[in-house]
């Protein structure tokens, strides 16, 4: 086992602590020059540059500091015989510490704070839990078999990592149900509103999200410039390396020849597009593959549009089948009414899931598309109105506002 909670120990790990701010820099405590070179090269893999203390015994066993950083706490907040004092270089204001597990001892008479980190090699030693708990450590992470996880946390650090994006999926429950248009105006209407927005074209074989939004020449990456990433992506490298259009940023598939996107791959992009918080629509296709799966188990809500007559039911059946496979949480939107067909609570009902509402269809939206507008650009529209309904009450939700 080479990560582990300490018993006893706050149990906030993935929060920072109160008071650290957003790209701040880690702090690193150790007396082992391996050690420290260790998570010197995981802290510039992650793209921090962190303050460190690394001391060696001096006279009596005290340590004596070495700082090889810019201090916060001054050259004077040494740490004494007996224990480390809590003021060194910022003990109480970085947003994570690593404190290597040869220099336990002198943080023990340190301030109890979250983000508190013990880093290791030693997989057999028994004591290593009662250190953990004696400096509050939230975690034990043991190198190699933990640099993943920790180049993940200094990586939330340098990014300023909050609260998450509100993460949306749409899907068709059948062939030209509107599932990407749908998509492509919650984008908008999101960005519209203020909110920082991303859209993702989850669906190689469409027509291209940047199409909808008449951007497809816009310059930044597309989905197949991805195809060779290996871990974690940067936030803030996504979003500025995709085009910018209608105050939103897109990541669509180009033109060329099918690339195949490994599902890690995947995942990264993802993970990273929700760590930058705001908005985040997936436009899903209809096969759910393992690529697919990824994303599907990242959202917080799956809206199936579904026109409202019985065969685009049946099918939409069976395409909810694989979706509740991974995602938490599937609602329908009814999209028009066909003469004679079913009404948005019968169609919600035959489906055993939630209504999210009706979109009734919009006339003159596809010549409007065809000019360059993108769906959900006109806030008369029935599309913007929906849309504009449907983000008040998610994100009151989210935020925990009474819709």
């Amino acid at each position: 086992m080479t990560t582990g909670r300490a018993a006893g120990v706050g149990a906030a790990a993935e929060a920072p602590p109160a008071g650290a701010s957003a790209g701040g820099r880690p702090l690193i405590i150790t007396e082992d020059p391996l050690l420290l070179d260790d998570l010197l090269r995981l802290c510039a893999a992650a793209g921090a540059e962190p303050h460190v203390l690394h001391g060696a015994p001096g006279p009596g066993g005290a340590a004596v500091e070495a700082e090889a950083g810019p201090a916060e706490g001054g050259a004077d907040s040494a740490a004494s015989p007996t224990g480390f004092n809590g003021t060194a270089v910022g003990w109480e204001s970085a947003p994570l510490v690593l404190v290597g597990d040869d220099a336990a001892r002198r943080v023990r008479g340190a301030p109890r704070r979250t983000g508190v980190f013990l880093v290791g090699r030693d997989l057999d030693d028994p004591l290593v839990w009662q250190r953990a708990v004696e400096i509050g450590a939230e975690e034990v992470l043991r190198l190699p078999d933990a640099e993943g996880r920790l180049v993940d946390r200094i990586a939330d650090v340098v990014e300023g990592a909050g609260r998450p994006a509100l993460a949306v999926g749409v899907i068709g429950g059948s062939g030209g149900a509107g599932a990407s248009t749908l998509a492509c105006a919650l984008a908008v209407r999101a960005a519209r509103a203020g909110e920082r927005t991303m859209l993702i074209d989850g669906d190689p074989l469409g027509g291209g999200m940047d199409v909808l939004l008449g951007g497809e020449g816009a310059e930044g990456l597309r989905w197949p410039d991805f195809a060779a990433s290996r871990g974690r992506v940067g936030a803030g490298a996504l979003e500025e390396s995709l085009p910018e259009l209608h105050d939103l940023r897109v990541l669509s598939w180009d033109r060329g020849d099918r690339v195949v996107v490994p599902p890690a791959a995947v995942r990264s992009v993802v993970a990273a597009a929700r760590r930058r918080g705001g908005v985040v629509v997936v436009d899903l296709p209809r096969r759910v593959d393992e690529a697919v799966a990824e994303v599907l188990a990242q959202l917080d809500l799956v809206l199936m549009v579904v026109p409202g007559e019985l065969r685009s039911v049946a099918a939409a059946g069976r395409v909810a089948a694989g979706v509740r496979m991974v995602a938490r949480d599937v609602r329908v939107v009814v999209r028009g009414r066909c003469p004679g067909g079913l009404d948005p609570e019968a169609v919600a009902g035959l489906l055993g899931a939630p209504l999210a509402g009706e979109v009734p269809v919009e006339v003159g939206l596809p010549g409007r598309v065809a000019e360059g507008e993108p769906p959900g650009a006109q806030a008369r529209g029935s599309l913007a109105r929906f849309c504009d309904g449907f983000w008040q009450r998610a994100l009151g939700a989210a935020q925990g506002v009474p819709a």
